[in-house]
């Protein structure tokens, strides 16, 4: 007995066990929050030091351009307004009002969290990095504000992403994600078609807002919920603080 105990209490056990514990969150942790933002710094870098498009950019904007006749203009033109940020602010607002009559507090905080920083990170990224739009060719839906990173495509990607964690304890997740995935290309194609960013600006926001969303995932864990009882009450998770959580405030 006092030697397990012993082998328990060293360093290398500990943190073996620590690892074997939190390996699919810290695997997470490096897939989801490390690389895309490791990516989004390259980028950011790449552009500020050659102040112009990147070698791939022009040569996939006419590529899609090639295609362009007028029925595709009619639905670049309705993805983009479907896709604009200030479009999803009803939908998000409709969520964040049944969470709280839910009183899905958990729900409601990572929501509120996730898309509010969202909206900073894109404005304060452009503020910085002052990139202009493509102008290759007449778009027929011009925008005058920078380009990067694309808040169209920050703000699917934000969107998705709250829809799939608040489903991930549901069987709707799988319908969530095929949908969600079909949406957020066909915003990234419609940016494209139009003309109005460089494709390194949809991958920059793609990269930064998957960051930030599974970066916030981690620390409000959305997606922990209990099993309803048969009285229909709302899961315990949702309402309470886990007990790490009531550890740090006890601390404070």
């Amino acid at each position: 007995m006092k030697k397990v105990n012993q082998e328990s209490q060293s360093p290398l056990s500990f943190l073996k066990n620590l690892l074997i514990a939190r390996w699919r969150s810290l695997l997470l942790l490096l897939i989801g929050v490390y690389l895309p933002l490791q990516v989004f710094e390259i980028l950011t870098v790449k552009i500020w030091e050659n102040q112009a498009s990147l070698p791939w950019d022009v040569p996939i904007l006419l590529a899609v351009h090639s295609t362009a006749n007028p029925q595709l203009d009619v639905l670049a033109m309705a993805l983009a307004i479907i896709g604009m940020p200030w479009t999803a602010i009803p939908i998000l607002g409709a969520i964040a009002l049944i969470l709280l009559l839910q009183k899905r507090w958990r729900s409601l905080a990572y929501l509120l969290t996730t898309s509010l920083g969202s909206t900073i990170i894109n404005r304060t990224a452009k503020e910085l990095m002052h990139r202009v739009r493509p102008q290759l060719w007449q778009s027929i839906a011009p925008e005058s504000s920078f380009a990067f990173p694309s808040g169209h495509a920050m703000t699917s990607i934000t969107l998705v992403a709250i829809l799939l964690f608040l489903t991930w304890a549901s069987s709707w997740r799988w319908l969530v994600l095929t949908l969600g995935s079909l949406y957020i290309i066909a915003i990234a194609w419609c940016r494209l078609y139009l003309g109005v960013h460089f494709p390194s600006d949809i991958l920059a926001g793609w990269m930064v807002a998957l960051g930030w969303t599974i970066g916030v995932s981690l620390i409000i864990k959305p997606y922990i919920t209990t099993v309803k009882s048969i009285d229909s009450e709302l899961p315990k998770d949702e309402t309470t603080l886990l007990p790490e959580e009531r550890k740090l405030l006890n601390k404070e």
